[in-house]
């Protein structure tokens, strides 16, 4: 019987160990994971700089919407205050201190004796600025604010001479006709009334006398 002899045994066992290596096998198994990984962080870094994307686009969005919503605040604040501005003036329009109603009022309370020499209205205006509520350290309101508002003052002065036979009867009777006219008792309240002063007698060289006097009516302040 013949003897074959494989003279490549011993290489082929060794070939046949070297693919069954654990180690070799684990070293093209780690490559594929890693490969793997690399694709997968490339498509993580791709997906990543596409929501930088379009989060900057959101971003800009956001800060455009915000700019519009606080352009239609200030609008809105401003037209409040155009508001109240234009508010103030009609109130000040419609109850504001009118010359010809007082001359119209005089005119109806005339004495023969008695002539009206002059008339003065003084009117000012002094300009009261905004108080700002004031709240405490928990942010509740203790003060309430105020806001901003004008204070009216008018002061009416009359100088007359009365020329009556009994000096000075004209002055009584001239002030009184104001005090019960409907339009003085509408302007004046108990604590403003008819002020008289420079009471003066003049005796003429060449008339009769008279007597000069003033009456002051100072109205009762207004907040406009």
């Amino acid at each position: 019987m013949p003897i074959r002899l494989n003279l490549l045994a011993e290489a082929q066992a060794a070939e046949e160990l070297r693919r069954r290596d654990p180690v070799k096998r684990a070293m093209w198994i780690g490559a594929l994971l890693a490969v793997l990984m690399l694709g997968w962080s490339a498509y993580v870094w791709v997906q990543s700089l596409a929501a930088n994307k379009k989060l900057e686009q959101v971003k800009v969005l956001v800060s455009q919407q915000t700019n519009e919503y606080q352009t239609v605040l200030d609008d809105q604040k401003k037209l409040v205050e155009v508001r109240a501005k234009l508010g103030a003036l009609r109130q000040l329009a419609t109850n504001r201190f009118l010359n010809g109603t007082l001359l119209n009022a005089l005119q109806q309370r005339v004495l023969n004796d008695v002539q009206l020499l002059k008339l003065k209205v003084e009117e000012q205006y002094v300009a009261n600025e905004e108080t700002k509520a004031k709240t405490n350290e928990n942010g509740r309101v203790v003060s309430q604010g105020k806001p901003a508002s004008v204070t009216e003052r008018v002061i009416v002065t009359l100088d007359a001479r009365d020329n009556s036979s009994t000096l000075g009867d004209g002055v009584t009777k001239y002030k009184e006709e104001l005090e019960t006219s409907p339009y003085f008792q509408a302007l004046l309240n108990r604590t403003n009334e008819l002020r008289m002063f420079n009471f003066v007698q003049t005796r003429p060289q060449d008339g009769p006398a008279y007597v000069s006097f003033t009456l002051e009516c100072r109205l009762p302040e207004k907040m406009r």
